[in-house]
């Protein structure tokens, strides 16, 4: 019965995002031209955005409002950090990012309520419930965050070398920011907005430290990788779209699963007692 309801409200969830979406492309349109057979991938991603955040939210303990909008506030966030990738790599090609974003957030608006309606009258989680950052000292949290926030760097680094030999060309034709200022992108900007929603995805799950990590892991890849790359787009030529989902799919997830599982506690469900309880 779990499993059907949870399939239900993937089902419901990708329906809506998709007339969301087309809202909001009305709304805010994209004078650009698509590839063909854009369409379906369109489809595809919707439904495996839908997948990824009922996953994120059915174990959750939190309902109403506060679960809507931190459902909704993932995707968005992985738009706003995509224009500031695109916004230092791709220096000659047109990206409407406003108009794009804008699209992201009135889509994501729109399903609060709808996250709101799926997830209701469920009971309620125990109060007991485990918190990534509960029962925990500053400096525990500090060393924790400065770890994860360089692991993505290290990640990012290491997964770009791997494919750089693939794109150089694509690359060629676009002026590359220089070292100290993508060091600093990644690691002031992108990396601690990364590690805060591993947090978020770990506090929504409420999983013991194995299972979380790799939920994690999965669910980060999945909204901050797959979904972006995956449809054809006119600013990214195929072998370099297909090159890139490789490259961030693969250092997402382990960097997800390195998140959750720093993060994690053998049992969520066990509230430590040692500390004042955080959100």
């Amino acid at each position: 019965m779990k499993i059907a309801g949870t399939a239900l409200r993937v089902l419901i969830a990708g329906i809506a995002i998709l007339v969301f979406q087309t809202i909001a492309a009305a709304i805010v349109p994209i004078n650009v031209q698509m590839p063909p057979n854009t369409l379906r991938w369109v489809v595809v991603t919707d439904f495996l955005t839908a997948a990824a955040l009922v996953l994120a939210a059915v174990r959750s303990d939190w309902e109403g409002w506060r679960l809507g909008v931190a459902i909704s506030i993932i995707p968005v966030t992985f738009s706003v950090t995509s224009m500031i990738e695109s916004s230092i790599f791709l220096t000659n090609i047109a990206i409407d990012w406003p108009r794009i974003v804008a699209q992201h957030v009135i889509t994501f608006e729109l399903a609060v309520p709808l996250w709101i309606l799926l997830f209701a009258k469920r009971g309620g989680g125990s109060p007991e419930a485990y918190r990534p950052m509960n029962s925990r000292s500053f400096q525990e949290r500090l060393w924790k965050f400065l770890l994860s926030d360089f692991s993505y760097l290290a990640l990012y680094y290491i997964a770009g070398t791997i494919v750089f030999p693939f794109v150089k060309d694509f690359y060629a034709t676009q002026t590359l920011p220089p070292p100290g200022r993508l060091v600093a992108m990644q690691l002031v900007v992108r990396g601690p907005i990364f590690v805060g929603i591993c947090l978020l995805l770990l506090r929504l799950m409420r999983l013991p430290r194995w299972s979380g990590a790799l939920a994690v892991g999965a669910i980060f890849t999945v909204l901050n990788g797959v979904t972006a790359l995956l449809i054809p787009n006119p600013y990214l030529p195929d072998a370099v779209r297909w090159a890139h989902l490789c490259e961030v799919t693969s250092s997402n997830f382990v960097f997800g699963v390195i998140v959750g599982w720093l993060w994690g506690h053998p049992n969520p469900k066990v509230r430590l007692q040692d500390g004042p309880a955080l959100p």
